[in-house]
This record gives structure tokens, sequence and C-alpha cells, in this order.
């Protein structure tokens, strides 16, 4: 497998330094790219990058995951309009296990062949360097020209909240650690998103300026959307890949949500399908839209690849039951800090566990016990209508009686009014 002919025909390439190609088709490369341990998980911005690995990986080079637990301390200016507030070396700690976590899912760490992926951390490195032998040792080697002259620089300079000089070091920081990984672990490529072209450039120019070097820079693209709002960011948020911060039920609609070009594009992106695999899977969506075949293709495959297949069954029978017929059975196997994430945005109420032990008429329990009809009399109308259900199962009768025994994983009712109004109860 050509590596950069795969990035190529998945429309992730961007740029690429002259004779890189030609070097990893003669065999087996050492390259990296870089994470910043900002927070305990990477989202889905990040999975660009993490693709690309996977593919360095599978077109049989060699990759290293570097997290930056020496620049998470000073804070990368590229794309951004202000500096961010910096973290304690504890939380980058734990960010940095958490990242070590998430990325082993990706890349093969632990087989004996010689392109094993390795993780790296640039705090290692840097923290017995001083600020004297830093200046002395690297900083002589880059002009100040030549830093001012990079567009992630130049940006902030010209616009209101300029740069500390903290930040206008990084690009100095992060060549050092293209420089180190070359000269201890025979890196020769680094990579990254196109943002990040001048600072990996500096790396290459810090290597041969040091000592005759030769590296190589390959960038990916930037991943937008059609509608011109930010990739891997929802109503709610960013979409995280631990599933304590993003369920796999949303992280599965995310991918599920896509509009139909995106979904075209980012199957090619975020999928390890063929070129031929994926064009009968859009050939099958182009006949029949509404069915959405790409944007389920690639959730269902980016779900088990971030979580696991369980975790995609759970997505499925959650939409099947929030969206179509599915029963309430499934909830039985999940935790209740999972229940609630499944009915997160749905009106919640508490009733009364013992009430419920003695049994309770339906009407009191939806009208008056709980707020999800305003009156008996509205229940009681809606129910003659066939419009409500307790636990997927219609109400026929006014006079029904609901009970503890009715309680899914002892604990929950789940109330529908029509048919996509629901109410969840918790009884305590």
């Amino acid at each position: 497998m050509n590596f950069v002919e795969e990035l190529r025909w998945r429309g992730m390439l961007h740029d690429i330094m002259p004779g890189t190609e030609e070097e990893l088709n003669k065999g087996m490369v050492s390259g990296y790219i870089g994470f910043d341990p900002t927070a305990d998980s990477l989202h889905v911005g990040h999975l660009t990058q993490i693709m690309t690995l996977i593919h360095f990986q599978r077109a049989g080079h060699k990759p290293f995951a570097l997290v930056g637990g020496a620049t998470g301390m000073v804070g990368d200016p590229s794309g951004k309009s202000a500096e961010r507030n910096l973290l304690s070396e504890d939380v980058l700690n734990r960010n940095v296990e958490a990242l070590k976590s998430q990325l082993s899912k990706f890349l093969n760490f632990d087989s004996d062949a010689p392109n094993s992926a390795e993780m790296v951390n640039n705090y290692d490195w840097f923290k017995s360097f001083s600020f004297l032998e830093f200046i002395r040792d690297v900083g002589k080697h880059i002009t100040v020209n030549y830093m001012m002259a990079k567009d992630s620089v130049r940006k902030r300079l010209e616009g209101e909240t300029g740069m500390s000089f903290t930040e206008f070091t990084y690009q100095l920081v992060q060549g050092y650690d293209f420089y180190w990984l070359w000269k201890n672990k025979n890196c020769l490529v680094q990579m990254g998103g196109s943002d990040q072209w001048g600072n990996i450039v500096t790396g290459t120019e810090l290597i041969r300026r040091k000592e005759a070097g030769t590296a190589f820079a390959i960038t990916t693209q930037l991943i937008k959307k059609s509608d011109g709002t930010k990739f891997g960011k929802t109503e709610s948020g960013a979409v995280w890949l631990d599933a304590k911060k993003t369920s796999p039920y949303k992280f599965y609609q995310f991918w599920l949500n896509a509009a139909d070009d995106d979904a075209k594009n980012w199957i090619r992106i975020f999928s390890l399908k063929g070129k031929e695999e994926i064009e009968a899977i859009e050939k099958e969506h182009d006949a029949a839209p509404h069915l959405r075949i790409v944007q389920k293709a690639l959730a269902e495959e980016i779900t088990i690849r971030t979580h696991s297949e369980q975790a995609l069954q759970t997505a499925l029978k959650t939409s099947e039951f929030l969206f179509g017929t599915g029963g309430v059975e499934f909830l039985e196997q999940l935790s209740d800090e999972e229940v609630l994430e499944v009915f997160e945005g749905v009106p919640q109420f508490q009733v009364t566990k013992a009430e419920l032990e003695g049994g309770l008429n339906v009407t009191d329990l939806l009208a008056d016990r709980s707020k999800v009809f305003s009156s008996k009399g509205e229940a009681k109308k809606m129910i003659q209508g066939g419009g409500v259900s307790i636990n997927r199962q219609k109400v026929a009768d006014q006079a029904q009686v609901v009970s503890a025994s009715d309680l899914v994983k002892g604990k929950y009712l789940i109330a529908q009014k029509g048919k996509k109004n629901y109410f969840l109860l918790i009884a305590e």
C-alpha cells in the first residue's frame, strides 16, 4: 500500500514536502504526529490525525504518537485568536495517561512487528532542558525573521490580542521535538493538520541547520462541514472519543445525522474500507438517499473502532427505541448513568416507589404524581384515543393500575404521549 496515494484518493492530502513520497516508497519509515493533552479525551477533530497514523502503519511504516506533556504547558497559537489557559502538571499528566489509553484502541502498540506503534511524551526530554541550554542549542539556529514569517505568528501579531513570548517560542519547542525524534528514534517524517505546516517545517529546518540532516513533512486537509459550521461540534459541544463525555449513542448519531455531501467525504477519511467498496456504498446510497446508507456504514464502523461492537449494538437499540418500535428490554443491560444519557433532554419526574408497591391508577400517576399531563381529564382523553404508552405498551384503559413490577431496572417508567413525546419517571 502506497501511503501517500492512500491519502490522495481519500481526499486527505494537503501539502507534502518534495522527496517525501520517494522516501516512503523505499521501505519502512518512522513518522509521528503530536497530540496536545489539553483535555482528558481526544475528540472527533483528532480523528483525521489518528486515521493518518492508522494508514501509515497499515502501509508498513512505523507510527509514533507524541503526547505533548511539555508543549501542553506552552500552548500552540496555530489557528487560535487568543492565548489559552495553561494547565497544571498534575492535570497534564492525567490527560496524557487518558490519551495513551485512547490511542491504543486505534494503533497496534503491542505487536513484535518492526512497525509496532510507539508512544512518546516530549516532557521526557524537556524536563531537564534548561532555558539557557535551549536558547543556545536550539534558538541560535532559527532566526526571528524566519519565525515571524509563519502565518500563525503573523496573524496574531497583526491582531488585537498580540502574542506572548511563551506562544512565540512554541514553534521552536515543536521543532525540537522533531529534531529529538529524528536524532533518537530515526523519525524522518512529521505529519499533522494543514495548520501545522509552519511548525513542522521549522522542525525540518532545525534538523537541516543543526546537523545537515534531511527530514520530511506531510499535512492533511482540515475537515469542514458543507454548511459552514465547525466539524466535530454539536449544539451540546464537542463530540468526544471518551464514552463518559459523549455516549456511544450520541457519537453514533453524530455520524448518522451527517449531510449527504459530508458523509461522502467523511467515509473516505474515517473509514478503512477500500475505494471500490466505498464507491459501491455511494452508488447504493444514491439509489435510495432516504435510507442514509453512507451515513449508516460510516457511523457503524467508526463507533465500533472508537468504542466496541457492544457499544454499537446499544446505540442501535437506543436509536430503534427512540425513533422506531424497539422495546425497553435493552435498558436492563445499561447502568443508571447510561439510562439517563439515553433520556437526556427528556422531561423527568420523581415518583414514590412506596406508592407503586401497592399499585397506582395510571391517570393519577401521569397527572397527579407527575406532570406528563396537566390534568386527569387530558390524560383520560388521550388514553381513550390510544395515544398513551407506558414502557412501550399502549394504555388501553384509564382504570389501568401501574405497579412496582412494571419498573424497568426496578427504577424507571417510560411514558409516551403520542409517538415522539417521551417522559422518564424515576421511582425512588
